[in-house]
């Protein structure tokens, strides 16, 4: 038998998908009649509502890309955790209440066509009548039935989906069940009705009236505490008249007291205000100051372009839950998000994007505010150093343990990969680590042991050279495409005596037509993949990744491990990796913390220390994410 459902628990149109917004349909069809016949602006309040629900979805997705600016919130956040993907997913479905009420709010106009004729845009007295009605009726209704939800029957049939939430976020306040929403729809249309009814109602104040509503459900849901104590410590009344994020956190942690709307009046009135509430509101406002904890771990990201910009959890945090696709619902955004990029080329700082914590520890993403084209200008070369080693000394002055360096920002020609910081500040309590022994160490244990004979571009460079003198003691043939004869000869004489014939320079791609294992370390053009032979396998090691031209070959993925099971707070993607999976140089940074090394991992890979590292990774959790690898491991 199947879990019985409680009526009017669950959403109509729940597994609609997108296709849910489908439901607009009528209602825009209508707005599209009305305004080619009637030509109608002010009285059509079918187009009322529509514009009413896109500015409800719109301050619910301010709220949370505001709440998802570390860079601003972060001490501010009441509860410290971070947003999981279960989390995530759990309130995925948020807006429904805004079609549910749109719906309801386009039947009423039907069914009332009276009530709603000649409405004004302005009446001063649909001001105080809705504040009446909100006070007297509203606040006092949703009070006792809030509290009835928290009943024995209630609260695990309709209630505990709204409390399922570890972390309150504004999405938080919008989960509920369908049976709370009717109810929580009788709430806020009581006002409007009602002065509607009066005769004193008003477009004004219906549009003032509703937003002020979600806003202020956004605000105490939020996890982040942005009044001021000193406000109720000069004017303690106000303290009764609005809630705060602290005073509402409180509900979900403490589940027998602070039941009110917004108003806390209420809950003292009928005895069930938590004692807590002010100490715990000037405890974080005053305490809003402080850095709070410090993360022993910092992986320091950059952009990659300006789609990816967008794929920030603070511009929209579904989005980032999922891996990157340059071809997403954000495209739209584009030019927005090419103003930002001209801002932070001028004045932004280092910047911190996500948090995570594993065994206990800390593990922080920063971000240098550059995109990836401008590493390569020489101009910009300084100015990207300069923040770099700024977020270095932040650590180290902070307390960090380790910081590990994204991909351009350990640039062998822009700082030698790390190596400039670490001979300037000799000092340095924080080990800088670029992570490549780790992404040297998974390409390597892709490629099968039967593997006799290998092409790599970008031969010469650090990760090249060490997967070349690794592949050359295994006696395996590699044909490095370098057209400096030099740097070729300095990575040969560093091979043992007996393996130095197995590194082979060549010139050009039509040297690889008859090898089968690839590993791609520059970017190449489909003109020149077309070079392998078919059945090919690309190993790559480039950012961003080489295009999947040919139909014939097969493309591996950017060197990447998915990060042991206990993580907690992770909710967003790095780049183009699944949920829970970062870059080798990241997972790199994480083994040299969990290790507890006192070495800087900079400059050239030390050859000797890759399956070392492969082999700690391996103790402390993290998995590889290429299926050869796993069959391997699989295997012993």
């Amino acid at each position: 038998m199947g879990k019985t459902v409680a009526p009017f628990s669950s959403w109509a149109w729940e597994n609609f998908g997108l296709f849910k917004y489908l439901l607009y349909g009528p209602l825009l069809a209508k707005v599209i009649h009305t305004q080619t016949q009637e030509l109608r602006l002010k009285d059509d309040w079918f187009l009322h509502i529509l514009i009413i629900s896109f500015l409800r979805s719109l301050v619910y997705l301010l709220w949370s890309c505001f709440v998802s600016m570390l860079f601003l919130t972060y001490n501010r956040r009441i509860n410290k955790q971070g947003y999981d993907f279960k989390q995530i997913d759990r309130e995925w479905n948020w807006d429904n209440f805004v079609l549910l009420q749109a719906l309801i709010g386009s039947m009423a106009c039907y069914m009332f066509p009276s009530l709603i004729e000649n409405v004004p845009l302005w009446n001063t007295k649909g001001l105080i009548a809705m504040l009446m009605l909100h006070v007297l009726i509203s606040e006092p209704v949703y009070y006792w039935v809030h509290r009835y939800f928290h009943g024995s029957y209630l609260f695990p049939h309709y209630h505990s989906i709204h409390h399922s939430s570890p972390v309150l976020h504004p999405f938080t306040g919008a989960h509920a069940s369908f049976l709370e929403h009717l109810i929580l729809a009788t709430v806020i249309g009581i006002p409007i009705i009602g002065s509607l009814i009066m005769g004193y109602g008003s477009i004004v104040m219906i549009y003032a009236y509703v937003w002020a509503f979600d806003f202020l459900r956004c605000l105490g849901h939020s996890n982040v505490e942005i009044v001021p104590h000193q406000l109720f410590h000069s004017l303690p009344f106000l303290r009764y008249l609005f809630y705060t994020p602290s005073y509402h956190s409180l509900h979900h942690t403490e589940m027998g007291t602070n039941f009110c709307l917004f108003m806390p009046l209420f809950d003292a009135i009928w005895n069930t205000l938590n004692r807590k509430s002010w100490e715990l509101h000037r405890e974080m406002s005053t305490n809003a100051a402080d850095k709070g904890r410090v993360p022993d771990f910092v992986f320091l990201a950059h952009v990659v372009d300006i789609s990816s910009a967008m794929h920030a959890p603070f511009v929209n945090r579904a989005v980032a839950s999922n891996a990157f696709t340059p071809w997403n619902i954000m495209l739209p955004g584009w030019p927005v998000a090419f103003l930002v990029m001209l801002i932070m080329w001028a004045k932004a700082k280092i910047f911190l994007v996500s948090f995570y914590n594993l065994r206990g520890r800390l593990h922080a993403t920063w971000a240098v505010p550059r995109f990836g084209f401008q590493y390569f200008l020489p101009f910009a070369q300084e100015g990207i150093n300069n923040h770099i080693e700024d977020a270095i000394l932040r650590a180290d002055r902070e307390g960090v343990k380790v910081i590990s360096l994204a991909a351009l920002n350990k640039n062998e020609a822009l700082n030698g990969g790390g190596t400039l910081f670490v001979n300037k500040h000799p000092d340095l309590r924080v080990r800088v680590v670029h992570g490549n022994t780790l992404t040297a160490a998974v390409i390597l244990n892709e490629i099968s042991k039967e593997v006799t004979e290998v092409f790599l571009t970008g031969a010469t460079s650090k990760l090249g050279r060490a997967i070349a003198l690794y592949l050359c003691r295994r006696k395996v043939r590699v044909l490095m495409l370098t057209l400096s004869t030099e740097r070729f000869q300095k990575i040969q004489k560093e091979a043992p005596l007996d393996c130095q014939s197995y590194l082979v320079q060549v010139t050009k791609y039509q040297a690889a037509q008859n090898c089968k294992t690839w590993i791609v370390g520059k970017w190449i053009t489909p003109r020149e993949q077309s070079w392998a032979p078919k059945g090919a396998h690309f190993h790559q090691f480039v950012v961003p990744p080489i295009l999947s031209f040919r139909r014939d070959c097969t493309y591996g993925d950017l060197a990447a491990m998915r990060l042991p099971d206990d993580v907690q707070g992770l909710g967003s993607c790095e780049y183009t990796m699944d949920r829970g999976v970062v870059h080798a140089c990241h997972a790199g940074g994480v083994v040299h913390l969990l290790e507890g090394w006192s070495h800087h991992e900079v400059g050239a890979i030390d050859v000797d220390r890759i399956d070392l590292v492969w082999n700690a990774a391996l103790k402390h959790g993290l998995k590889p994410v290429s299926n050869v690898i796993n069959q391997k491991l699989n295997v012993k």
